[in-house]
């Protein structure tokens, strides 16, 4: 059996359809779907059936594919193995991590790993938690920073998990505002401000939607950044006001004012990579580097 068509396979199992595969692997739909076809005659196995315009994978479509990722994930465990045999742990380690934590756990990780393994090079990917799980599963990312509490994007037993700190989340007003006082916010109060969210379903624009339903008001939002600067620098203007992961307030850089919330709310900051086989000794050792300190300050 190829590898490269494993890994085709893994991906639909993941992502869904062959149509999305192929923009993954910057390939044609139609290539794809050949190199599947291949597949099936390298098993002798009936991995995929037509409902419809889709395909979907048979019962046996899906054992292979989700014994593929262990496959893999082992020939990358054997692959750096030999390459770093009797020498320090070595080759490419790609770490996804949302914004808000690059700059206060991976960059210092990253930083800390330069100089004790000059033969480790870790590749830092922006991957929001909708994209990062995701990225993992198919295998583009080695291990992730993400949070466990994006319920529109579940961390199964395929995955294991160390938790690294916990964030909450604040109500972030413009210098001057009227309510830029000290007690904790109840959001009620901010239902006929303009609001700054982050993009269609990513997990703080689902968060900031479902905690101002709660409160019992429709958001009128009038921006939208994948970048929490921009929202900063618009919250600072007085333009709106926003809901931001503590460690996303950059309060020496932005005049913002930061309230608690009445009913507090925080996210678990969370390292997950693949389950199966034991993780590639450059893998443990950027694991290791993102681990919390004894003392637990971040």
């Amino acid at each position: 059996m190829n590898p490269w068509r494993l890994r085709l396979l893994t991906q639909l199992d993941t992502l869904g359809t062959v149509r999305a595969v192929a923009q993954a692997a910057n390939l044609s739909p139609s290539s794809v779907s050949q190199q599947l076809a291949v597949l099936e005659t390298e098993t002798g196995t009936q991995l995929l059936e037509r409902t419809g315009r889709r395909v979907r994978l048979t019962s046996a479509g899906l054992i292979l594919a989700r014994r593929a990722r262990a496959i893999l994930d082992h020939m990358d465990t054997v692959e750096a193995e030999l390459r770093g045999f009797g020498e320090e742990p070595s080759g490419l380690v790609r770490l996804g991590a949302f914004q808000s934590v690059v700059h206060t756990l991976a960059v210092p990780a990253v930083t800390r790993l330069s100089r004790e393994y000059p033969h480790l090079d870790v590749q830092l990917l922006e991957l929001e938690p909708h994209e990062s799980v995701p990225a993992l599963r198919v295998g583009d990312a080695d291990l992730v920073i993400t949070t466990t509490d994006f319920a529109e994007q579940p961390l199964g037993p395929d995955l294991d998990l160390l938790p690294l700190a916990t964030d909450p989340i604040l109500l972030v007003l413009p210098p001057e505002h009227p309510a830029a006082g000290r007690e904790p916010a109840d959001l009620t109060a901010f239902a006929d401000e303009a609001w700054a969210f982050d993009i269609p379903q990513s997990y703080m624009a689902n968060l900031a939607l479902r905690l101002c339903r709660q409160a019992r008001f429709e958001p009128r939002v009038v921006a939208r950044f994948s970048n929490y600067m921009l929202t900063l620098e618009l919250v600072e203007a007085g333009h709106a006001v926003a809901l931001l992961p503590g460690l996303a307030v950059d309060a020496g850089r932005f005049r913002v004012v930061t309230r608690e919330l009445a009913g507090p709310v925080t996210r678990t900051i969370t390292a997950a990579i693949r389950r199966g086989v034991p993780p590639r000794a450059a893998v443990r050792v950027v694991l290791d580097a993102l681990r919390p300190p004894a003392d637990g300050v971040v």
